[in-house]
């Protein structure tokens, strides 16, 4: 929907899922009936995603960025305006592998490796690049190592952009950051903050929507994501 549209009234869930006629092979009436009522909470999952995209966008304007926020990149030294390139809106993934770790983060790795067949396709709406505290060597051998072709790695050689947008403690840890650039000045729009304090029990610390295209995929399969297994960085 463009964001400039009036939004019509929107046709209950359950009614639109007593629409479909999609029906599978051999399934059953018990089948039938529980997977309507599936459908109609997957619309309003959708309709909710979208709300809340819609909230999201419609954000006051963030916090200025004060600092000259300095990154080592693989063409040599560059900025945090240098990063947006020729786009308003910077989307800027920092991942787990400083230089205290031997290897980088399973997790962060496996999120990386879906999205660098997609990181083109983002470069056409925003600039998109990953961030991490090793030097920018290590960072660019492991990409060579997995094989990565699109994303974009810059090492905050001096953790000032991680203490500041990811976390105070200069940890090893996670973050998801958007700025946007308007009339020459950079803001910051959104960052995930869902984590450990808002995590629901038994679950992990996720945020909402998943960004892991793999969860996704798991999410719909009968075993859904497990409490026993996590991505690796080698499968041989």
């Amino acid at each position: 929907m463009a964001h400039d549209q009036i939004p019509e009234a929107l046709v209950p869930a359950a009614e639109l899922a007593a629409r479909n006629r999609a029906r599978i092979l051999n399934e059953s009436e018990a089948y039938r009936q529980a997977r309507t009522a599936l459908l109609a909470e997957e619309i309003e999952l959708r309709r909710h995603i979208e709300r809340v995209a819609a909230m999201r966008r419609a954000l006051p304007p963030g916090g200025p960025v004060t600092k000259d926020y300095r990154f080592e990149g693989e063409a040599g030294p560059v900025g945090l305006a240098d990063l947006f390139g020729d786009k308003d809106t910077l989307i800027a993934y920092s991942y787990m592998y400083g230089p205290q770790r031997k290897r980088p983060c399973p997790m962060c790795t496996s999120q990386m490796s879906a999205w660098d067949g997609e990181a083109e396709d983002i470069g056409q709406r925003a600039a998109f690049v990953m961030i991490a505290r090793s030097p920018i060597e290590r960072l660019v051998a492991f990409k060579q190592e997995r094989g990565w072709k699109a994303l974009k790695l810059f090492s905050d050689a001096s953790g000032d952009y991680t203490r500041d947008y990811v976390d105070p403690q200069d940890g090893d840890a996670p973050g998801l950051n958007v700025f946007t650039r308007r009339d020459g000045t950079i803001r910051h729009f959104w960052a995930a903050e869902m984590g450990f304090e808002t995590a629901d029990p038994g679950q992990d610390p996720r945020g909402a929507p998943d960004t892991m295209p793999l969860w996704t995929m798991l999410d719909m399969t009968p075993e859904g994501r497990g409490t026993d297994w996590y991505p690796s960085l080698e499968y041989r």
